[in-house]
Formats: structure tokens, sequence, C-alpha cells
């Protein structure tokens, strides 16, 4: 066990990690994160797919998408086509609380790793399975994020209206999908404290996707429409979308009529917050394009960032487009700590963006960097670095 069992949120759990790229992962780190042991399954010679997804690389020449996902994890090399690979691994799922998988449907039933066969000797085992399009009719389909965003409708509102789709640059469904993983394991570990029986946990891409629509979703569910691509407006809210100024890109996001006062006293126009076209939300988002006109004719006087100091002091959401260092660079500023190190046995460090969940007596803990394959042949699960 970790050395933070007993005092972790997850510190006694067990965790047979049999996924493998992003979603099965991601799921896996949040529960390592919160103290869970967790032993990574890797294919011998190549291990998770993500080992060789690069560059970029780090100093050592392994691939960053490998360590977003994988710290606070063990790694065990083992064959699961082979009969020893298999008997192995179905040692380590008895002894397991939790186990993941995203393989395709089907594949672990005929590797004897299914979970009626586990279930069956370890009734305790919540055993978690992700997939693209789940186990009916779409199990013979591949599950890989871009395809998902397409299919998914995400990519249709996404990107300039006059212009093609456009994915999401991150694989976010997939992170979607390891969230609600997630919480689905923690709900079947709650209920066992009760039933003493572990259960089934089920997730697949395009579902997950499907609810994160949330008010997009519920605008065809509901409403019958059909949302299309706006670029960066919002369909229901304005003035929220980017703006240009005299100097960069503006983001101005108002949710209420106090903020539209408020950004019209700020850029010399308070007379905008009483214009009959402008005076509640609906009528902004009816006349959108009217209101759009104005704004950007006055914020064209002034920088982005000098706007958005002016309008976040008037508590008017707004703010700069920043790049990804520079985002880091604002969560650094505000006290947020987003960067944490994690130890490499050699005595260097892998630096990697915090768990964003704070507990204010067991918090997420970060004991190892991300493991280099096949650190226990094994299967014991010894830690290496």
């Amino acid at each position: 066990m970790f050395e933070s069992e007993g005092i972790a949120p997850l510190g006694r759990l067990r965790v047979l990690d049999l996924s493998r790229i992003l979603a099965g992962p991601f799921a896996t780190m949040v529960l390592a994160d919160l103290g869970a042991e967790v032993i990574k399954v890797e294919r011998p010679g190549t291990g998770d797919d993500t080992r060789s997804w690069g560059p970029p690389f780090d100093e050592r020449g392994e691939a960053t998408y490998f360590h977003a996902v994988n710290r606070n994890k063990r790694s065990v090399v083992l064959d699961l086509r082979s009969p020893a690979g298999a008997a192995r691994a179905r040692e380590l799922a008895l002894a397991a609380d939790v186990l993941v998988e995203n393989f395709r449907p089907g594949l672990m039933d005929g590797l004897g790793l299914g979970y009626e066969t586990l279930q069956a000797a370890n009734p305790r085992l919540v055993y978690c399975s992700i997939t693209g399009f789940g186990a009916g009719g779409g199990a013979a389909l591949p599950g890989y994020d871009l395809l998902v965003q397409a299919v998914g409708g995400l990519m249709s509102i996404t990107g300039e209206p006059d212009g093609p789709p456009q994915k999401v640059g991150v694989a976010l469904v997939d992170v979607l999908a390891g969230l609600f993983a997630t919480v689905g394991i923690l709900a079947a570990l709650r209920e066992r404290e009760s039933s003493g029986r572990g259960q089934r946990v089920e997730v697949d891409l395009l579902s997950s996707l499907l609810a994160a629509l949330v008010n997009q979703a519920s605008a065809y569910t509901v409403a019958g429409v059909v949302p299309r691509r706006m670029g960066n407006a919002h369909p229901s809210i304005s003035p929220y979308e980017l703006y240009e100024t005299g100097d960069g890109d503006l983001v101005v996001a108002v949710g209420n009529d106090r903020q539209f006062a408020a950004l019209c006293e700020v850029i010399g126009a308070p007379q905008l917050a009483s214009d009959p076209r402008f005076s509640d939300n609906s009528l902004r988002v009816s006349n959108r394009e009217a209101l759009r006109a104005e704004l950007v004719g006055r914020l064209a006087a002034g920088s982005a960032r000098e706007w958005a100091r002016r309008l976040t002091e008037a508590r008017v959401p707004a703010g700069v487009v920043n790049d990804v260092r520079g985002a880091f660079a604002l969560a650094e500023s505000l006290g947020l700590d987003p960067i944490v190190r994690l130890p490499r046995t050699d005595g260097s460090a892998v630096p990697l963006a915090r768990n964003p969940i704070g507990l204010s007596r067991t918090p997420a803990s970060y004991r190892s960097a991300p493991p280099s394959l096949a650190q226990d042949r094994t299967g014991t699960g010894q830690q290496g670095g």
C-alpha cells in the first residue's frame, strides 16, 4: 500500500487498471490522486499507446501525453492473450476492489476476464467498462475522441458559422467519459458499503458527450431546435463572446442585466443599458449583431488588457485570450498552485497539472511520477522509478 493508506480518502482501495489511452487512465488517475493503489497493466514492448504519442517528449524521451494521466500508478507488463498473462491478471483482479477496462465489448470475456466470471469469484469487485458506443449495436465501432466529437454533434456546434465543423482543442469526450466513470465507480463503492457486493459500471463516450451537451441537448430534446455553429457567440446569452479591441481580443461574458449596465458604463455608453433593443437578455440575443457593432466600435478605443482590467474592477466578467502558458501563469498569480512535481526515484521530478479537487482534511496526494514501462514485470506491484 502507499504511505497515504488510512489518511487518504481512498487509501485502502485497490484498483486494477486494464485501460489505455485516455478515458480509463484519466479515471484511474483521479482515484490514484485520492489515495487508491493503482496497478496499470500494459502490453509487452510498447505499453500504453500514448507512450509513443509525441512530440512533445520530456528530457528522458518519454511522451508528455502519457504523463498527463498516469501519475501515482505502478506499471505491470502482461500479455493478456497468453494463458500466463491472463492468469496473472485474474489474480490481480481477485485482489482488487475496482477493475477498469476499455477494450472493445466481448474481448475481456474471451480472455476469461469478463464481468460475470470475475464477479463470481470476487463478489465485491466494482467492474468498470468504458466503450465508445456501448455494448449493443455500437459494439464494433472504434471509440476515438475525434470520431465521437464528429458523430456526437459536438463538431457541428463548434467553429464559425460559415466555416467547417471544428473539433475542440483537447480530447474532451475522453475526459468527460473518464469523469463519469469515476463518479460511477465511487457510487458503486458507496453502495457496496451497505450491500457488500460490487456491480458493473458502464460508460460510453457517445452517451457521455450527449449528456455533456447540456443546454444544446435540451434545446433539441425539449424544443426541437437543432443547434448550429455560432463561432464564439452563445445561443442564449448576449453579450457573451469574443470582441476585437484596439489591441487584441477580449472575451466578455455578461450573464445578467446588472453586468450589462456596468459594461455600458465602463465603455462610456450608459444609454445602451436602457436602449429598447438591449434592455434585457432576450432582446440582446434578438439584436445580437446590432449590439456587437455598438460594442466593437467603442472597444476599439483601448486594448484588450486595459478593458479586461477596467471591466473586472466593475465586476463584469471579462478577460484576454491566454495561451496555455498564460493560463498557468494566471492560476499561479491567483495562488491556485496549478503545477505539482511528481518525484522519480532518480531524484528528478515531472511537473504536471494539479488535481483540482480540494479536500480540507484528506487532500489529493502526489506520490510518484508516471511509471516507466515494465517497472515490475512480475506483476507484484513493486514501485519503480
